[in-house]
């Protein structure tokens, strides 16, 4: 008994002894740790001292600790940054739907600043700013080796003042200039058109006007059409939207889906992962829609596409999208300022992500390169037909009102090969709705 009973008490001082050998030099670890955090912090004290007493010229203290947080932001990743109160304030303006500047969303890519998209009929896009330009000069001044926010900062100015650009484009052999005049930007965040019996939603930005707006646009053109059996599909333009607000996103998305999910969201904290569904009720009652996207396509544009695409509910077409899958929290500081802060990913229903691979669409569409301006005159004669023959005989088959709807038809085909001209991926998008129309009918 008394061996079975040592055997115990050694084992119990065994396992003490184990336990203080794996405990032990944890404990010292994060002691360690904690020490070179505070070391670290008082390294950051003796620099911000010395600048202020030791610079060639007077600092300001305020900049000095608000550049210092913004590096620290900015090199996590191109989209976690600083906003001191004027920007946060400007933030705000912007979510609502109207603000001053140029009307691009830019990036930063490797040292370079990146425009993600220009915003339609802003005075970027007026001017002719394209998506996956490369800002190099603002007014003469470089801009490689400038954080976003300064870039960003640079090219703010009072409204109707000129503001001269200098872009590297690819294709394009030297960088050139483009001249500017800064707007108040105002943002129709949708806008709804009617092209022969399609309906077009042209999702520009998602902010806190985008699903209302998108709910009455689309209601309209129904009623335009004279119902919603005469709508063949609806077309989503998702081209060069830079994103915005989540939510409208999710209340876009939701807005074609009848069940099932639409995003989900993963951070570091698993426990904190959400996963969004969509709720009954199809605005477009279950007609075919077509989603375009293109390079410029990023964020909550990504989001919409990529749940209508998995969920098979809309064929996507265009070109690659842009790639930025993930999340940032807009976490209000002191003095009135915010720090934008990546917390998590989000995830398509198929759990794929597209952080850094963005949507590939369903059907590959390149848009053509913009036809530079001719003063020569096209040969618009019209091709003569056996019914321009002297004495041609007449169709018999066919009653007048049937001969006037054929003409109504080939009118519309006419439109529709005009809009081929103006824009190219939007022309196709239609033409498959028209088919897809054409093959539910049979």
């Amino acid at each position: 008994m008394r061996k079975y009973l040592m055997a115990g008490v050694v084992g119990v001082l065994a396992g003490t002894l184990v336990s203080t050998q794996f405990a032990g030099p944890l404990i010292a670890q994060e002691a360690s740790k904690t020490s070179n955090v505070y070391e670290q912090l008082d390294l950051f004290g003796d620099v911000f001292e010395r600048i202020r007493a030791q610079y060639v010229e007077e600092v300001d203290s305020e900049k000095l600790i608000e550049s210092a947080i913004d590096g620290m932001l900015s090199s996590l990743d191109p989209h976690s940054s600083y906003l001191s109160p004027d920007d946060a304030a400007a933030m705000r303006v912007q979510t609502s739907g109207s603000f001053g500047g140029l009307g691009i969303e830019v990036t930063q890519e490797e040292g370079f600043i990146k425009v993600v998209s220009p915003m339609d009929g802003t005075p970027a896009d007026i001017a002719g700013v394209e998506a996956g330009d490369f800002i190099t000069q603002v007014d003469g001044e470089s801009v490689l080796g400038m954080t976003l926010n300064d870039t960003v900062a640079l090219m703010r100015g009072p409204v109707g003042e000129e503001i001269i650009i200098t872009v590297a484009r690819e294709g394009v052999d030297e960088p050139f200039d483009i001249s500017i005049i800064r707007d108040v930007i105002k943002l129709t965040a949708v806008r709804a058109r009617v092209e022969g019996n399609s309906i077009v939603l042209r999702v520009t930005t998602f902010n806190d006007q985008t699903y209302p707006n998108l709910k009455d646009g689309l209601e309209k053109s129904i009623e335009e059409l004279g119902g919603m059996d005469n709508v063949n599909g609806i077309v989503v333009d998702l081209r060069n939207n830079p994103g915005g607000l989540l939510d409208q996103a999710i209340m876009v998305s939701d807005a074609f889906l009848e069940t099932g999910e639409i995003v989900s969201t993963r951070g570091r904290d698993l426990e904190q992962s959400e996963r969004v569904n969509a709720h009954a009720g199809d605005l477009a009652e279950g007609k075919p829609i077509v989603v375009l996207i293109n390079g410029g396509s990023a964020s909550a544009s990504e989001i919409v596409s990529g749940a209508l695409q998995d969920h098979h509910r809309a064929i996507v077409v265009g070109t690659k999208s842009f790639g930025k899958g993930s999340v940032q929290t807009v976490m209000p500081l002191r003095s009135d300022g915010a720090m934008r802060l990546t917390t998590a990913r989000y995830y398509t229903p198929s759990g794929r992500s597209i952080q850094a691979l963005g949507v590939s669409p369903d059907i590959i569409v390149e848009q053509p390169p913009r036809a530079p301006e001719t003063d020569e005159i096209e040969d618009t004669r019209a091709q003569r037909t056996e019914a321009d023959l002297r004495g041609s005989l007449d169709n018999d088959s066919l009653t007048e009102d049937e001969i006037l709807q054929i003409e109504a038809d080939r009118e519309k085909a006419e439109l529709a090969a005009k809009l081929r001209d103006e824009d190219f991926q939007l022309a196709y998008a239609i033409d498959l709705l028209h088919g897809l129309s054409a093959i539910g009918g049979k």
